[in-house]
């Protein structure tokens, strides 16, 4: 039977984490836009993957649960990568919260019912979420969870409590990170693992975007005064999503792995800190 890795989300970073644990497996690529997944099934076949494309919207239990049966029909699923999701420029407070809060627990819930024993996969969130301030452990557990469906009903996530589209993108990233700690128990029981990383400003098609938008300028102060002092690849995250779904990885399973050069650090410790009034 052959072995199924899935991607949602056809971007850079997705691919990145795929062409390090794919040999000998077949890549299922789901995204929204079928010329996106047209595209990285392009790239990643003619480096000699095997690879299979599908739509999915991961903010429909439909639509996911489709995808979870197409994987399964071919084969056994022994890796999920998780980099789907929109950004705090693209889509309102509602959008980002339906899609990268609900949308990534929808995903591990279904993906969850069928990784196969010795799988493992990654969920990408981001360093916003550790920038947000801290919550109440009430609403760490309520993040980390709550039932699927009742998760947009948290009174901390409703339109009256959520500021802005960064503030929505930030709760739904941090929420990202504490589910995944929640499920590596149940993922556990079928002898799998699944990890976060949370990575900083990646140079992605998406980032090239921002740092010509309206918040380029607060993306290029975040490069220049962090310690490392530039931007990261998608390879290097790719590196480390190699790490986490491969046997070097064995031991690490709920854990959230932050990238981003410093900046987290900047911000606490550093130059970047906010100023206080």
């Amino acid at each position: 039977m052959k072995k199924v890795i899935v991607v949602m989300g056809a971007g850079s970073i997705g691919q990145a984490i795929a062409g390090r644990v794919s040999a000998g497996k077949h890549i299922l690529l789901a995204d929204l836009r079928q010329e996106n997944s047209d595209a990285a099934a392009k790239t990643l076949s003619e480096a000699g993957f095997e690879v299979s494309t599908a739509i999915v919207d991961v903010s429909s239990r439909d639509s996911v649960q489709a995808l979870v049966k197409a994987a399964t029909a071919i084969g056994g699923v022994t890796g999920l990568i998780h980099a789907a999701g929109v950004s705090p420029s693209q889509a309102s407070p509602a959008t980002i919260l339906k899609v990268d809060l609900y949308g990534t627990a929808l995903v591990l819930e279904e993906f969850g019912k069928v990784i196969e024993n010795g799988g493992s996969g990654v969920v990408i969130a981001s360093q916003s979420g550790h920038r947000l301030p801290a919550l109440t452990p009430e609403q760490d557990k309520a993040l980390a969870t709550t039932p699927v469906e009742e998760l947009l009903s948290l009174y901390f996530v409703q339109p009256g409590e959520v500021k802005d589209s960064l503030h929505a993108y930030q709760l739904s990233k941090r929420g990202n990170s504490l589910r995944v700690k929640a499920e590596a128990v149940h993922w556990g029981k079928k002898g799998a693992r699944i990890n976060t990383i949370s990575p900083g400003i990646i140079i992605t098609p998406l980032a090239k975007d921002e740092l010509s938008g309206p918040r380029g300028d607060g993306y290029r102060r975040m490069i220049e005064l962090s310690p490392v002092g530039r931007a990261g690849t998608p390879d290097e995250v790719g590196s480390v999503g190699a790490l986490l779904m491969g046997s070097d990885g064995a031991f690490i399973t709920g854990s959230d792995f932050l990238m981003d050069g410093g900046v987290t650090a900047a911000y606490f410790y550093g130059e970047l800190a906010p100023k206080a009034e």
